[in-house]
């Protein structure tokens, strides 16, 4: 989000920008995922490079958004904040849990590995958001 004493033509800057690093992400994302997937009988290290190259673009995705909280006032910063606060226990409930169960059962790595659990941490967040939100309304 921009600040109060941007211009207009830097905010829509700042916006298309930001909207050109979500979808660098996401076309990274999905081209990783295409060339990861099994059926593609690719060579180790295409299958390596692949896997690699999101990286990047999801950093410069958490920049941008941190950035954008950076420039929010207080009262969003606090929301967000709690947000946070209330979605790293969950995570780690649930990593928590997942290792126990996996100890105790053969987990199907098919449902319920990294690729499979990673969505259920921005799901907290804005469950998080919700509750935060709730709580100043």
């Amino acid at each position: 989000m921009p600040t109060v004493t941007e211009s207009p033509t830097k905010r829509r800057a700042s916006r298309y920008a930001g909207w050109a690093v979500v979808g660098l992400w996401a076309v990274t994302f999905l081209g990783a995922r295409l060339a990861l997937d099994k059926d593609l009988q690719l060579p180790a290290w295409v299958k390596v490079t692949a896997a690699l190259v999101p990286i990047l673009p999801t950093a410069l995705f958490l920049w941008v958004v941190v950035s954008a909280l950076c420039g929010l006032d207080e009262l969003h910063r606090r929301v967000h904040l709690e947000a946070l606060v209330i979605a790293y226990p969950l995570a780690i409930l649930l990593l928590v849990t997942l290792g126990f169960l996996q100890l105790a059962i053969d987990l199907p790595p098919e449902d319920w590995s990294y690729r499979h659990v990673w969505p259920f941490l921005p799901c907290f967040y804005f469950i998080g958001l919700a509750i935060a939100w709730g709580r100043y309304k």
